[in-house]
């Protein structure tokens, strides 16, 4: 019994979800990603946001992960969560809001407002992002978009390490799509 118990310890620690994996350096990814961003402060249209850095361990490999996070006070109160994704199979159609959590109303006239700002749109359209959460809560929006770009692929066998670098089109777009919200959630 008391083998197993040992085993099952030893196991647990090994994959543990909170432990830093194995050639994981805090802070290089965002300092490749300030750089492709070229801005002095972190700011779009006078309005801060910050760069956050996760790691996700998959077998053998890591991944650093970047996201911007946007907050902005809401004129409303209420909670709600929501995942905006590309719409299409193979071609992109259109920007469409799922509901996680909260009012489906919040929903839909968020949806309504992402489409009706057309320098919004046209700059949501052919961004790369991998996921972009907006969350109500407390009279504050937050909005976490992880894009493709500004991230880092660590192998252990064979070993090698890649930095996917934004492009000076994503850049563009990632700023216009931060500037886009920040105006659509102010009036929200």
């Amino acid at each position: 019994m008391t083998v197993i118990t040992t085993l099952r310890q030893k196991l647990f620690e090994l994959f543990r979800a909170d432990r830093a994996p194995s050639g994981y350096r805090p802070g290089v990814t965002l300092a490749h990603l300030r750089r492709d961003l070229g801005l002095a402060t972190l700011e779009v249209d006078g309005v801060a946001f910050e760069i956050v850095e996760r790691t996700e361990s998959q077998l053998l490999m890591h991944l650093v992960l970047t996201e911007c996070v946007l907050r902005v006070p809401a004129a409303a109160g209420g909670a709600g969560s929501f995942e905006v994704h590309h719409g299409g199979a193979i071609r992109r159609s259109g920007i469409h809001v799922r509901r996680r959590a909260g009012n489906q109303a919040l929903g839909r006239e968020l949806q309504a407002r992402l489409q009706a700002d057309s320098v919004l749109f046209q700059a949501l359209m052919p961004l790369d992002f991998k996921r972009l959460r907006i969350e109500l809560h407390d009279q504050q929006w937050c909005v976490r978009l992880e894009h493709m770009g500004g991230s880092e692929v660590v192998n252990r066998m064979p070993a090698f390490r890649r930095y996917i670098a934004l492009s000076a089109e994503q850049r563009v777009h990632l700023l216009a799509t931060l500037a886009g919200l920040r105006r659509v959630l102010s009036g929200l």
